[in-house]
């Protein structure tokens, strides 16, 4: 599979691809808020809903039967450290939006994740292309310690905002 490069996408908020107050490291820290939750392929669902022409509920199986890209996206952290050039394999947010309809008047995305985490962000933040559901990492299945088996990644911004273990994402039609 190819890989798209969005390592540029710095140039979108200022001419340093290390934000300020950043570091860089070449490790990948783990930070969580908890325990990790175990994953059953078998029982695991992901649930669109909300603001939405069509609620959809996939397995494992048919979330990672959608259509997949590779991107090459460095990833900041809030607790001050980089990590350039990461991979991530996963389905986009506008393909998962796209097959779910989204109505006109949702305007907010709360990602829902299994240890009940949960994170909004404007839906035009959501809607574009770098925005991965990321079940991959460096070629290999995304970690658990690092949100395996699924996790939101948001290179334009901090990784609070991609939140590990996501199960879900609701619609709104204003923030929460």
């Amino acid at each position: 599979m190819p890989v798209t490069d969005v390592t540029d996408l710095y140039e979108e908020f200022g001419d340093e691809r290390l934000p300020p107050g950043q570091h860089e490291t070449s490790d990948f820290p783990v930070l969580s808020k908890g325990n990790t939750p175990s994953f059953d392929p078998d029982t695991w669902t992901f649930r669109v809903s909300g603001a939405v022409e069509e609620e959809l509920e996939l397995s494992w199986e048919e979330f990672t039967d959608l259509p997949s890209v590779t991107q090459r996206q460095d990833f900041h952290c809030v607790t001050g450290w980089s990590r350039f050039d990461c991979e991530f394999t996963g389905v986009s947010f506008p393909e998962l939006a796209e097959r779910a309809g989204v109505h006109d008047d949702a305007c907010h995305v709360m990602f829902t994740a299994m240890d009940d985490y949960t994170t909004d962000l404007p839906l035009s933040d959501c809607l574009r292309e770098e925005v991965l559901f990321a079940y991959g990492f460096d070629g290999d299945d995304l970690p658990a310690d690092h949100g395996g088996p699924l996790r939101v990644v948001t290179p334009h911004k901090y990784a609070y905002k991609g939140a590990k273990w996501v199960c879900g994402v609701e619609f709104l039609p204003e923030p929460e």
